[in-house]
């Protein structure tokens, strides 16, 4: 009877002793399974969100034998437990993800650093939930990470760029049988007038580089331009400088002009001296450039590319020559200055259609008609899954998301 009673006293005083947020606390019923869109060598765990106590952590534990040693693979405060929810593109979104925590675990603690998983073997997983230094282990359940082929999360940009793509296609075998309308731009329309007058004054026509380097999109649509500008001053006779800031534009710029007076079947009239760097920083490029057209007079300037601050110094020197200037730019925040001191500035895309519009290339014309379709369609998919957001019916918008 005495034992009995001591017993029971024991048991009375460790009620007393155990701090009430763990008596609160459940072991967590975990699951593991391989980590979805992934290379592999990696588990992801789910157990139910619970409410988050004070002082609560999650501690993940991976053993490679159910019997163990079981070795720390992850520690989670439970304020800080992701759920599900956080992370749509692998797990989905609803209110079963938001009310499961989970952690991705690709390795474990060992005495010596961490062991790595490895793929299509079976790994045993608990959860533990620790509250003051006391801790509450679930039971054991087993997953294997494998490599994934596809990533099932980038499914909607597959399908939106192979759409894309088969627009583009049709709309270039389109353009081979068929002329295809492109609205007038003003600013290419005037580029024959420009020319045409440099022709009748017997002075030059001056093409001026913005300050980006070849591999951006602007140069590369600014060297377009001058091929089909060069082809036009081969025609008519008519002198042409080109003005780059880089060495390498300097070099492609060289080789475009050559090929189009050759192809014109004037290989006889091109100077590879015309075609130059004038500077290879900012404000000195601007300053050569001027110098230039004050001294030389050229009757068109056609400035096309990335343009900074030297955009406003170039237009208004060129302005006050008298000269016809054409400008053309991405770059927002000079369009002002353009559109204030030239005659005419292409703004934004036109830069980008200019090739496709003064070529009549089919694969270009084709490749821009394809393009403008498919901001089309993805213009109406906006306008119209805001609307459903709104009436609270989110499923284009979560269609169309990046993950």
């Amino acid at each position: 009877m005495r034992r009995r009673a001591n017993r029971g006293l024991t048991a009375l005083c460790m009620a007393i002793l155990l701090p009430a947020q763990l008596l609160a606390q459940t072991p967590p019923k975990s699951a593991a399974s391989d980590t979805p869109n992934d290379a592999g060598a990696s588990i992801t765990v789910t157990w139910p969100r619970g409410e988050a106590v004070g002082g609560t952590t999650y501690l993940v534990y991976v053993a490679a034998d159910e019997s163990g040693p079981f070795h720390l693979a992850a520690e989670v405060e439970a304020p800080l437990a992701a759920v599900l929810a956080d992370d749509p593109g692998n797990f989905g979104r609803g209110e079963e993800q938001d009310a499961t925590h989970y952690v991705n675990v690709s390795d474990y603690a060992l005495d010596d650093g961490r062991q790595s998983l490895e793929n299509d073997q079976i790994y045993y997983v608990r959860v533990a939930v620790r509250t003051d230094g006391m801790e509450l282990r679930g039971a054991i359940t087993s997953a294997v990470p494998e490599a994934n082929l596809i990533n099932t999360a980038k499914l909607n940009n597959f399908v939106i760029g192979t759409a894309l793509s088969l627009i583009i296609l049709a709309s270039i075998s389109l353009a081979r049988r068929k002329e295809m309308f492109i609205r007038r731009i003003a600013g290419l329309e005037a580029i024959d007038e420009a020319l045409g007058r440099a022709t009748e004054m017997g002075k030059a026509v001056m093409f001026v580089h913005g300050l980006r380097e070849m591999d951006k999109i602007s140069t590369i649509a600014a060297v377009n331009i001058l091929g089909q500008v060069a082809r036009k001053t081969a025609q008519y006779d008519t002198l042409l400088k080109v003005t780059s800031y880089d060495p390498v534009v300097m070099s492609v710029s060289q080789e475009t002009v050559k090929e189009a007076y050759v192809e014109v079947g004037r290989p006889d009239a091109y100077n590879e001296d015309n075609i130059f760097v004038a500077g290879t920083d900012q404000f000195s490029y601007a300053a050569a450039v001027e110098g230039m057209m004050v001294r030389e007079r050229p009757a068109a300037h056609i400035m096309m590319g990335y343009f900074y601050a030297e955009s406003l110094l170039l237009a208004e020197t060129g302005s006050m020559t008298g000269a016809i200037q054409i400008a053309g730019t991405d770059a927002f925040t000079q369009l002002p200055f353009f559109v204030t001191t030239c005659d005419y500035t292409l703004m934004g895309e036109e830069l980008y259609a200019a090739s496709a519009y003064l070529s009549r290339e089919p694969r270009m014309l084709g490749s821009l008609k394809g393009q403008d379709i498919g901001k089309a369609f993805l213009i109406a998919a906006i306008l119209f899954g805001s609307l459903l957001a709104t009436a609270g019916w989110p499923f284009i918008t979560h269609a169309l998301a990046a993950h």
